[in-house]
């Protein structure tokens, strides 16, 4: 069979170092050159898997013998196409290694660090997860996907870092995809308030990706999970962020868009999550920012949810929500801010940071929040402060 191996004694030792030793190791192992074999997410040899068991299925994808298989002769000899030629044992045994190498464990069905949330998606769930870290008990904890643009505003990265740190530190954990922008801000916030963080990569989680996040994907990995379905060594690319997304998805209670061009590789994320019938919300914006032009399609499209705070995710997730206070509770930046502002005339960014000794990113961020709670107004190229109500 192609030179695989899969009596007992071969899987095992095979799997040493990176998977516990059982009387599933042939099956485990089989996934293991399933996830070589395949791209994310492909229909036919998780129907094969479903079917028939990995180290069955196995045998039969590389034997070309369609017996007993659910699909139809043509489908699979098209698979079998682009499976032959990564069939090679040496390749397995390579992502192996490298999995022994950087602290690689791998997680199948069944496992009890297996989510079994992924499981939701059918024959396109992954054959296997490569990871790093702990999830303790993941399927027990509620989960939100924030995500979003990889080049954020300010704006975006404050409402990203407030809702994270807020639902974080309450318990909830904060999925995302380690990318620049919102996912980076995400995972920080999250950590930052001590809270668990999971971040889903799109290649080998031996090669953090981008590596300007190497730091961060290691933080991660120390107080929360890294994962990813692709083999070790594997380099991520356009497809397989896009296939990722699913997994974002499939994680998380809800997914939360906080700021995505109409374009945004995020409304992805939003799509698996509608199709799995996940909760899904996204943030306001400007209506004249490209920024949340994505965002306001998931709410106008998508039936989104609209988030303004973190109160509102958990709703999203049926979590216990404290009622909102009728006055007060302002932060002591915003109270600032509307402390510079005028109700007569608008205000430009710039004159409100120098009237209120606030950075000038500050402010932008603030102004969005602010024109969400009705407390300023946007005219022309300032903002004026709306009359007391």
């Amino acid at each position: 069979m192609r030179g695989f191996d899969l009596s007992p004694g071969a899987c095992a030792a095979a799997l040493r170092g990176v998977h516990v030793a059982s009387d599933a190791s042939a099956d485990v192992y089989a996934r293991a050159v399933w996830s070589v074999l395949t791209e994310p997410g492909d229909r036919v040899a998780g129907a094969l898997i479903a079917h028939l068991g990995a180290a069955s299925a196995l045998r039969h994808a590389l034997s070309g013998d369609t017996e007993e298989v659910p699909l139809s002769p043509r489908d699979v000899a098209a698979a079998r196409e682009r499976w032959m030629p990564r069939a090679d044992p040496a390749l397995v045994a390579t992502a192996l290694e490298r999995a022994r190498r950087s602290g690689t464990r791998l997680v199948v069905p069944g496992d009890a660090e297996w989510p079994a949330r992924l499981d939701d998606l059918g024959e396109h769930a992954p054959h296997v997860l490569w990871m790093q870290g702990t999830p303790d008990e993941w399927d027990a904890t509620p989960a939100v996907a924030l995500v979003g643009a990889r080049a954020a505003t300010g704006y975006g990265e404050h409402v990203a870092a407030e809702l994270a740190s807020d639902l974080a530190g309450g318990g909830v954990t904060v999925v995302s995809g380690a990318a620049y922008g919102i996912d980076g801000v995400a995972h920080r916030a999250a950590l930052s308030a001590g809270g668990r963080t999971v971040a889903l990569l799109a290649g080998g989680i031996d090669r953090p990706y981008p590596t300007g996040h190497t730091d961060l994907i290691r933080r991660i990995a120390s107080h929360g999970v890294v994962a990813g379905e692709t083999p070790c060594g594997t380099a991520p690319s356009k497809w397989r962020f896009l296939a990722r997304n699913r997994l974002i998805a499939a994680l998380s209670d809800a997914t939360i868009i906080v700021e995505a061009g109409a374009r945004s590789g995020s409304l992805n994320t939003a799509a698996h999550a509608a199709s799995l019938g996940r909760a899904l919300g996204a943030v306001p914006g400007p209506v004249t920012s490209a920024a949340s032009a994505g965002a306001h399609r998931v709410l106008r499209e998508f039936d989104g949810v609209c988030i303004t705070r973190a109160d509102d995710v958990r709703e999203l997730l049926g979590l216990s929500v404290s009622a909102p206070a009728l006055s007060g509770g302002r932060s002591a930046e915003l109270t600032r801010l509307l402390d510079a502002a005028s109700t007569r005339v608008a205000v430009p960014a710039l004159e409100l940071a120098r009237r209120s000794g606030l950075a000038v990113a500050e402010v932008e961020a603030l102004v969005g929040l602010a024109s969400l709670s009705g407390d300023l107004v946007a005219d022309g190229d300032g903002w004026r402060r709306a009359p007391t109500r």
